[in-house]
């Protein structure tokens, strides 16, 4: 009986390899598929707020040449609206500290992406380019660096074009376009943002404190400060949520049983 139970299994196995081998090429690639998806769903939708900065740019006395080039080489959507909004004011040393700060936001993005990342020579220039809130939040949503480094691509080659081309025509129609406000695009990147953290806002009494202290920190200080300040001092509530986060229990493993050995007959 044993022999033809094992007679089985061996007809069986050839069989049943390739089959097993199969679904788990389909459920790499599915894992694979997922980020790209996402990053080019989301590059597509906050792009498209690059009208909005064309126009305000060219609003505030920026050449629609200046306005791509800022585009080109900045990406970074809250410190050129900044600057675009201190050059329309005539205050442009606060724009630019402003942009500045803002800026510097990225900085710690690119200090928890380089282990995640493991970008190597001159790719790493190119890399810290594409380090913002979208590409950040995209990467850390993946469960493995494999899949990070794929959403973070996808994200950034999609938002850096999307918003580079939207940019100029932003720009170039800024008198026919009108004010950004009209339409609604000036709140399409913070409405994304707001999508893609929202389930860790779900997650716990300690991260809608944070959320919630940020968000009074940075509507107390900007009557007061310049922009891009208030930003920058709303993180701060992230040092509080911390101190009030519950410390991890230990883990314990199983309680220990009898040493294993053979199994009664």
């Amino acid at each position: 009986m044993q022999e033809q139970t094992d007679e089985q299994a061996r007809r069986a196995g050839p069989a049943a390899g390739p089959a097993g081998r199969g679904s788990g090429r389909a459920a790499g690639s599915q894992r694979r598929e997922s980020p790209a998806r996402d990053g080019v769903a989301l590059g597509l939708a906050v792009g498209t707020s690059g009208l909005a900065f064309g126009a305000a740019a060219v609003s505030s006395g920026l050449s629609p040449a200046q306005a791509c080039v800022l585009s080109l080489l900045t990406f970074t959507g809250a410190s050129q609206f900044a600057l675009a909004g201190a050059a329309a004011s005539g205050g442009l040393a606060a724009g630019v500290a402003g942009a500045v700060l803002l800026g510097s936001r990225n900085t710690l993005y690119g200090l928890r992406l380089a282990s995640l990342l493991q970008v190597r020579g001159p790719r790493r220039l190119l890399t810290a380019h594409g380090v913002i809130d979208e590409t950040t939040a995209i990467a850390l949503a993946q469960p493995t660096p494999a899949t990070a480094r794929t959403g973070f691509r996808a994200t950034f080659a999609t938002l850096y074009l999307t918003w580079n081309l939207a940019t100029l025509i932003g720009a170039v129609g800024a008198g026919k376009l009108g004010s950004p406000q009209t339409y609604g695009l000036d709140v399409v990147g913070p409405a994304a943002f707001l999508a893609l953290i929202w389930p860790r806002l779900r997650a716990g009494r300690t991260e809608r404190g944070v959320a919630l202290a940020g968000a009074a920190i940075a509507l107390a200080a900007t009557p007061f400060l310049p922009p891009g300040v208030p930003v920058i001092l709303a993180a701060t509530a992230a040092l509080g949520g911390a101190l009030m986060a519950p410390a991890p229990e230990p883990e314990t493993g199983p309680a220990p049983g009898p040493a294993p050995g053979p199994a009664p007959r």
